[in-house]
């Protein structure tokens, strides 16, 4: 049997721009003919935004607007009084299920959560389904348990690993699935969340439109041109790429786009280096012209690392861009990477930190033209065998679709 109805998502913000998986899988759900009602905690404030967006047909309402709560949470109590007394009651017991990263407290997940059962109600949704394991995830479980319907999540990174395990498995307990993009999280998850191997855990890769990111000719030139895309934050490593680039006597130039709180940290480092001519930082960009950016390098280089409260990447989606585009990929070892890299078979992987390291793979790949086709060739067909956008979308279908509300059968503890 399958459900029939919208299907509500809950984000922490949109449209974001370094979250286009999130913007890419919607658009691949609806081209599949799944109903869905957007549901962002906050506007992202951003200004430069994906021209994907303009394509979602999903309505979008956003938690950080007036409404009147007093209303909702009467409404909430009539429609369910025992549904509504037992969310309410759950928060109250265990204020540290929204501990550690995140912005809201649990009593704030609560009142977020009646906003969002109302739109379920109203709409006649059949699931709800959050990206991010800390406050949209949680926000999503209250709000499904208000709204009797099915609930699941998708864990990317620090949503992940800066959450108590108790946390986590509470979440995990009342959902149908638990999404994540790569296998090292689910490792992670088994090592430090009670009762794990209870959880119904789902790897589904973020997937990539293998239409619009597409191999391109790329001449032999004097200057090669490697690209790197990012948030400019610590996990990604980009002032050890800096440094390993600095020791190379070989021509090349980088562009890095992205923006972030490292910005004048890391402009400042570029310039003590002597790299002010080489490295053009070129801010963030939106989709068409990142993809324009990987049509005209010769390599990719992205190296990133693990910070000391823990926080790392999965597979960073910028990596499968590049690999879409048969563009060859120089990477470090960190979080989930070694399940998309295979060294000197689809890319060459170093590991994270290893600045000298990370030199020697970058003068190998602009030095070796013949070795940037291989790679880029066979970083291509991954991509196509794993990483299709539309294929991940019918995973998603099938686990949105279920009327069952499986439990993992995890206690609910402190």
């Amino acid at each position: 049997m399958t459900a029939t109805g919208p299907v509500v998502y809950v984000v922490r913000s949109w449209p974001r721009l370094s979250q286009t998986f999130i913007v890419n899988e919607i658009r691949a759900l609806e081209r599949r003919g799944v109903e869905l009602d957007v549901v962002s905690m906050v506007h992202s404030g951003e200004t430069v935004v994906q021209p994907q967006v303009a394509d979602v047909r999903a309505a979008v309402a956003y938690l950080d607007d007036p409404a009147p709560r007093g209303r909702l949470h009467r409404s909430a109590l009539a429609a369910a009084p025992g549904r509504y007394l037992a969310a309410l009651s759950l928060v109250l017991r265990r204020p540290r299920l929204a501990a550690g990263y995140g912005d809201c407290s649990a009593l704030e997940c609560f009142d977020h959560a009646v906003r969002v059962a109302a739109r379920v109600r109203e709409i006649g949704a059949r699931h709800v389904h959050a990206h991010f394991a800390h406050d949209p995830a949680l926000v999503g479980m209250l709000a499904a348990m208000l709204a009797g319907v099915p609930f699941s999540f998708t864990g990317h990174a620090r949503d992940l690993y800066q959450i108590p395990s108790s946390s986590l498995a509470a979440r995990a307990s009342r959902a149908t699935a638990l999404v994540t993009c790569c296998e090292a999280n689910v490792t992670f998850l088994h090592d430090t969340v009670p009762g794990a191997d209870r959880i119904p855990l789902e790897v589904i890769h973020h997937g990539v439109d293998l239409d619009r990111f597409v191999p391109a000719e790329r001449p032999t030139r004097d200057l090669p041109v490697l690209v790197s895309v990012g948030r400019m934050v610590a996990k990604k490593g980009f002032d050890d790429l800096f440094r390993a680039l600095a020791t190379l006597s070989e021509p090349y130039v980088l562009r890095l786009y992205g923006d972030g709180p490292m910005w004048d940290e890391l402009a400042r480092l570029r310039d003590e280096l002597g790299l002010a001519d080489r490295v053009e930082l070129m801010g963030s960009r939106d989709s068409d012209e990142i993809v324009k950016a990987l049509m005209d390098a010769d390599a990719f280089v992205l190296t990133p690392t693990q910070t000391e409260d823990g926080d790392r990447d999965g597979i960073p989606n910028v990596l499968v861009e590049a690999m879409a585009c048969a563009l060859p990929v120089v990477t470090t070892t960190a979080g989930g990477i070694r399940e998309l890299v295979e060294h000197d078979g689809n890319g060459l992987l170093c590991d994270p930190e290893d600045v000298d390291g990370i030199a020697a793979a970058i003068r190998t790949v602009v030095t070796d033209a013949g070795l940037r086709r291989r790679l880029g060739v066979s970083g291509r067909a991954t991509v196509e065998a794993d990483y299709d956008v539309n294929m991940a979308a019918a995973r998603l279908e099938a686990i949105y679709s279920s009327v069952a509300h499986t439990s993992s059968g995890m206690e609910v503890t402190a």
